[in-house]
């Protein structure tokens, strides 16, 4: 109904309307917000009205927030009236082309109505999203200066803060002339603040002591915003429906999405390449964010295309490197394996284990342990299923040709789709074992089995001596030819072969 009107209004000549409307500040303005930064988007016309935008993106409300000079933009809404009502209506694709306001508003009922919030007192400039750039803080609320930071007078907590205040992930770059020479700012303030402000101008602060501050020292923020994406629900954080935060957590929408759309979300979350994207219907309209696919294409980040809009069509995507990166090892049956910068080393003529191993996220699965041997090139492949998310690939006897690069891939079957993830490579080297361990370690075991053999053996014969005796002392007590006739069985058993 909103675009019927809007086409029809624009052929019945209200272009002509259009180019004598102004946007002088005082012609435009956010009422009903906390701030004179925040609230519904109103435009002076012979009258004000209130602006309508349903199709704004994050980017588009950055103009208005500086021309209404309130620093960057924070966060978009539509506001739903009961009824339609003649509203002003600023088309996006004219502001995108860079004209002024005055030149893209035509007349038009709609029910929606634009509310912003842009931030009062903070803003960054020349930045490569909307999360970063040049930080400037208001200097003075009544003329409505800017100023600069000094890098010596801003630190990562007061970063925290600044992030915070513009709707933005934690801090992930915090350094001097970070975007562009600027001139040095002059009576800077020293910001105090302890990191859990809501805003910049909720810390403590003090004139800084500088008069002046060096050139390329003004502060250059970047804020995270791979904090306010993620996929839920999928069994991994690469996998799963697509959500995003822009004030709140809501699910994204994107009809005309395709693969190269999914491929730049799954870069955003560092989880590889897009498997797959698919657009689930659920069973009544929730709030979401609306991405459109051009958007996604021209921008540098998601968060500036992000649209307020109500769906039953949610966003869910497969991203390649949903696992975790498994685990490799090499241990040796003579526990002396040793670690070099180099890479491990293992000793001639013993046995070694490469053990392959991942954090439990899937049953199942298989590890593939991959031998490159130095001396020769040959690749050699071997596989195993998990015990205990572990494999172990025993080799008996290490041998000169066993030195080389080893890596582990482990493989599952989820989600319809095969995955992969490979460990980091290991570098064995065999050596023959050290003059060293063998003096020190195998001759004094020896000795050491020696003199407990000859132990045991002493004791074992004094304990048959002492043995005969006492049976001697006891036979013989009460009989006294009990002797004659032991010592006499004794000898006939030892003169029998003389006999014979």
């Amino acid at each position: 109904m909103d675009h019927l009107l809007l086409l029809l209004l624009w052929s019945s000549g209200t272009q002509a309307e259009e180019n004598h409307m102004s946007t002088e500040p005082d012609e435009l303005r956010l009422v009903g917000g906390d701030s004179r930064c925040a609230g519904i988007l109103e435009l002076k016309h012979e009258d004000w009205r209130p602006v309508a935008g349903r199709d704004w993106t994050l980017r588009d409300a950055a103009v208005v927030c500086k021309e209404l000079d309130c620093g960057s933009v924070v966060s978009i809404r539509h506001k739903e009236e009961s009824l339609a009502r003649l509203q002003w209506w600023i088309r996006k694709d004219c502001v995108r082309s860079g004209s002024a306001l005055r030149e893209c508003v035509v007349s038009s009922y709609t029910d929606f109505t634009l509310n912003l919030t842009c931030s009062d007192s903070v803003r960054l400039l020349d930045g490569t999203s909307l999360c970063s750039g040049r930080l400037e803080v208001r200097s003075n609320q009544s003329n409505q200066g800017w100023s600069s930071v000094c890098e010596a007078d801003f630190d990562q907590q007061d970063a925290e803060v600044v992030c915070r205040e513009l709707g933005c992930g934690a801090p992930s770059a915090l350094q001097g002339a970070l975007y562009g020479e600027v001139e040095a700012p002059v009576g800077s303030k020293e910001f105090q603040c302890g990191g859990h402000e809501s805003a910049l101008l909720d810390c403590r602060s003090s004139d800084s002591a500088r008069t002046t501050c060096s050139p390329g020292k003004a502060v250059g923020l970047t804020c995270s915003e791979s904090d306010e994406i993620r996929l839920v629900e999928g069994g991994s954080r690469c996998a799963g429906r697509l959500e995003m935060k822009l004030g709140d957590w809501r699910p994204v929408s994107g009809t005309d999405w395709n693969m190269p759309d999914a491929a730049v979300v799954c870069r955003e979350l560092d989880c590889g390449s897009a498997v797959s994207v698919e657009l689930r219907q659920e069973s009544s309209d929730r709030p979401v964010w609306r991405i459109s696919s051009d958007c996604l294409q021209s921008e540098s980040v998601l968060k500036a295309c992000l649209t307020p809009s109500t769906s039953t069509f949610i966003q869910n995507l497969i991203c390649s490197d949903l696992l975790l990166q498994p685990i490799i090892s090499v241990s040796s049956m003579n526990g002396v394996s040793q670690v070099h910068q180099q890479g491990s080393q293992v000793f001639r003529g013993f046995s070694f284990t490469i053990t392959c191993s991942i954090q439990p996220q899937y049953p199942g699965g298989s590890f593939h342990l991959t031998f490159t041997s130095s001396s020769s090139n040959a690749e050699h492949n071997y596989t195993q299923p998990p015990f205990n998310h572990s494999a172990h690939f025993l080799f008996p006897v290490a041998q000169p040709a066993h030195q080389g690069n080893y890596t582990c891939v482990y493989q599952v079957y989820v989600f319809s789709h095969n995955f992969s993830s490979e460990s980091h490579r290991l570098s064995v080297s065999v050596s023959d074992p050290p003059e060293f361990p063998v003096k020190v370690v195998f001759l004094p075991l020896t000795l050491l089995l020696l003199s407990a053999t000859l132990y045991f053996y002493c004791k074992a014969t004094r304990g048959q001596t002492s043995s005969r005796q006492e049976d001697t002392e006891l036979v013989n007590y009460p009989l006294d030819v009990g002797a004659a006739e032991g010592e006499g069985d004794v000898q006939g058993v030892h003169s029998t072969p003389s006999r014979i």
